[in-house]
């Protein structure tokens, strides 16, 4: 059974230095509360994160899932039909991101949930408790997609995003180049705050909490957003040429934020389930073990991280040919 670990810190009283005390949150993604077996913690969720490469399937979440569901939603077919102008665009922005949750490039984003459980609350406040993480997450979020949005909206044509030019192996498009930096740094962020959320390393944003105790969540939200820089997804490079041809960076804003909206709707309804059909019982599961949530927390992050990393850049070299061998489950 995994253990609570108490941190040892020097005491401010004279005559007591090193006394044990109550470990202190750091920031909502530290909660001070570390589990003794953390490289058990690691090896596994990071073996997890491994595995989930080796089966993932890009084409039955790209296309079994995300063009149905898009074609569904909009009543055409979503890859062949032209976007036939700014309110089409605006709709199929949004369809788009909601058909691309489960895409490789997006499912990192599920790695937001158990950071935000920690914060379910009882009863009559368990709906400011289940809103404010999302308005916080959604803020950061908001913000890098409507930047980068703006950006398409202006120069988009120019940019490694709009290249139609089909891969050849042994090479890396600049557009595939773009998705395995940005991919690859978010895979490395993510498994850091896994590492710290099990005090491996130092808590990133001790300091700034402090002062901004939400600021973790709005950087959890940068990160979901940051997803549309190297997005790969057929759907939304179309809606990313469509934006980048307008010319109006109003239009790419707007687009760019309801396609990342899109994204985390099935992730926000996942949390407002656990929040309100299992919420008081995940509490009291929770706070009689408060280092249940660092596990939960470190494992959701660290399986997130390792996953994006090796699959946008281990597995990616691979199935360019640029190294010889990944290994992949015969329907991936």
């Amino acid at each position: 059974m995994t253990q609570d670990h108490t941190v040892q810190v020097p005491s401010e009283t004279p005559g007591r230095a090193g006394a044990q005390v109550a470990p202190v949150a750091t920031s909502i993604f530290v909660n001070g509360r570390f589990p003794r077996r953390r490289g058990l913690i690691i090896l596994v969720s990071a073996l997890v994160g491994f595995l989930l490469t080796i089966v993932w399937s890009a084409e039955f979440v790209d296309q079994t899932i995300g063009d149905n569901v898009a074609n569904t939603l909009l009543g055409h077919d979503a890859k062949e039909t032209p976007i036939a102008g700014i309110a089409a665009g605006i709709a199929f922005a949004f369809v788009s991101g909601l058909a691309g949750s489960f895409t490789a490039c997006n499912i990192a984003a599920f790695g937001a949930v158990a950071p935000m459980l920690g914060n379910v609350g009882s009863r009559w406040g368990r709906l400011a408790h289940t809103l404010k993480p999302l308005g916080w997450l959604s803020i950061g979020m908001i913000t890098v997609s409507a930047v980068y949005g703006a950006i398409v909206g202006f120069v988009g044509t120019s940019m490694p995003q709009f290249s139609t030019a089909q891969n050849t192996p042994g090479t890396l498009s600049p557009r595939g180049i773009q998705s395995m930096v940005v991919y690859g740094l978010i895979g490395l962020v993510m498994l850091y705050m896994g590492l710290a959320a099990l005090g491996v390393v130092r808590d990133p944003f001790a300091r700034v909490s402090r002062r901004f105790p939400n600021a973790p969540m709005v950087f959890m939200g940068a990160l979901i957003g940051g997803f549309l820089i190297g997005r790969p997804f057929a759907l939304f490079r179309q809606m990313f040429r469509d934006a980048a041809e307008s010319g109006n960076p109003l239009y790419g804003a707007a687009a760019f934020v309801l396609q990342s909206l899109g994204n985390i709707v099935i992730m926000t309804v996942l949390f407002l389930i656990l929040s309100f059909v299992a919420g008081s019982r995940l509490q009291r599961w929770l706070t009689a073990k408060p280092s249940r949530i660092a596990v939960l927390t470190a494992s959701s992050l660290i399986v997130a991280g390792v996953f994006t990393f090796l699959y946008w850049d281990v597995r990616m070299l691979a199935r360019r040919e640029i190294i010889p061998w990944y290994p992949t489950a015969p329907w991936s």
